[in-house]
């Protein structure tokens, strides 16, 4: 496996592998790796000839009151980790490799990028979307695997691509989950005990949601009110947002009449946790249901 930390040398690999005519995957992560993480990975390994991971804790898409400092950083069993795996190269930039000095160039995705965690985390899709553009421009991969959970860094992503015409297929892949429910996350790490088993009161209430919607309920203040219900339950959670929104624009949805996402962030204790789940209209439901 080539461990790359400059810009030139990943470069060099990625285009040696384009000139023998092989398909490269590419999956960005922050590291602190857990099986949502290679999850993706396999789905790269499967897709593509060769694989490359990024592993990089970007700091323009933390606010200034967030957890960059504290963000938990493992690279060195990353690494082993995907080496085991059988990914042939793994990018390990230093923050001044990705932002040079003077760097001032960022990209910004509007209107898909402004509610949900876009209203709490200004700047955060800023700096995604401008990491992901430098990422791509230097590995040039030919598709690029991007889990569910972060369903608006997803839509944001997908329309970067497309209005800027990268040459990049993105890939979704599906949400990992404990056997309780809770999605897997790194911040999951930060939790107490008894923060971790009242965390999974999201992936219940977004599943009390789905099942108001499979017997006819279309109002999204219904769908809503369920999963703050269960959350509310809990003592030490805090409902930062729950909507229903179009998955691909993220704007709010009037009435459940087409495929839906149910999108919350909570915090438990000092926590940011962030789930989602996709939900479809009632079939053969009376006109007016819900």
């Amino acid at each position: 496996m080539e461990l790359a930390r400059t810009e030139e040398r990943i470069r060099g690999v990625c285009e040696d592998w384009r000139e023998d005519g092989l398909q490269i995957g590419f999956v960005p992560t922050m590291g602190a790796l857990h099986s949502g993480h290679t999850s993706l990975v396999d789905i790269s390994l499967e897709r593509a000839d060769r694989t490359v991971v990024s592993i990089f804790v970007n700091p323009t898409q933390f606010g200034e009151k967030e957890d960059l400092d504290a963000y938990p950083r493992d690279p060195e069993s990353d690494a082993n980790a995907l080496r085991e795996m059988g990914v042939d190269a793994v990018f390990l930039p230093s923050e001044e490799e990705m932002y040079p000095p003077g760097y001032s160039t960022y990209v910004e995705v509007e209107g898909v990028s402004d509610g949900l965690c876009g209203s709490f985390r200004p700047g955060h899709f800023r700096g995604v979307a401008t990491v992901c553009t430098v990422l791509f421009r230097i590995l040039r991969p030919h598709l690029a695997v991007f889990g569910r959970k972060d369903a608006q860094q997803l839509a944001v992503i997908r329309r970067l691509v497309r209005d800027l015409r990268l040459d990049v297929e993105v890939v979704a892949g599906p949400i990992v989950r404990e056997p309780d429910g809770l999605a897997l996350s790194s911040r999951n790490s930060y939790l107490s005990r008894l923060e971790r088993e009242q965390a999974t009161a999201l992936y219940r209430g977004l599943l009390r949601a789905e099942g108001l919607a499979g017997e006819g309920r279309t109002d999204p203040a219904a769908l809503r009110s369920a999963v703050r219900a269960e959350i509310e339950s809990q003592p030490l959670l805090s409902a930062q947002y729950v909507e229903l929104v179009d998955p691909s624009t993220m704007r709010p949805l009037e009435r459940l009449d087409r495929r839906g996402l149910l999108a919350v962030a909570v915090f438990a204790g000092r926590t940011r946790l962030i789930d989602n789940i996709l939900i479809d209209p009632p079939e053969n439901r009376e006109e007016g249901a819900g």
